[in-house]
C-alpha cells in the first residue's frame, strides 16, 4: 500500500525534523543525525535539500535566517505536530511487538 503524503515519515524524515527542533543549517543537521543516531542513520546532501525544500513547501519547517551562506532552518509547528504523531505511530507499533511477543511467551 502506497504511504500518503507524510502520513508517516521515512527514517530519515524523522531525522531532519528531529534535527530541526533546534534551528540549524544544512552540514548542522547532516551532523547531528549522525551524532543522535550513532552513525546508523546516514542523510546524504541530495536527500537532505530535497527534503529541506518539501518540508518548506508543506511549511513544516521555516527559513529562519542566512549566516556565511548557509541557510538556517526550523521546524514549525505543524512540523512539531508531523513529528510528534510519527513518533505516537512508532510507539504503536512497539506496543504490537511487546503484546505479540508476551502472547508467544518469548
Amino acid at each position: 500500500m502506497a504511504r500518503k503524503k507524510l502520513e508517516t515519515l521515512t527514517e530519515q524524515m524523522f531525522y531532519v525534523l528531529l534535527a530541526l527542533w533546534r534551528e540549524r543549517h544544512g552540514y548542522g543537521i547532516m551532523q547531528t543525525i549522525t551524532e543522535l543516531t550513532g552513525g546508523r542513520v546516514n542523510v546524504g546532501a541530495g536527500t537532505l535539500y530535497a527534503l529541506l525544500e518539501r518540508f518548506e513547501k508543506d511549511r513544516l519547517i521555516r527559513f529562519t535566517r542566512m549566516e556565511e551562506n548557509r541557510k538556517y532552518y526550523q521546524l514549525t509547528d505543524a512540523g512539531e505536530q508531523a513529528l510528534r504523531a510519527e513518533y505516537q505511530r512508532i510507539q504503536r507499533q512497539a506496543a504490537d511487538w511487546e503484546r505479540v511477543m508476551e502472547e508467544e511467551g518469548r
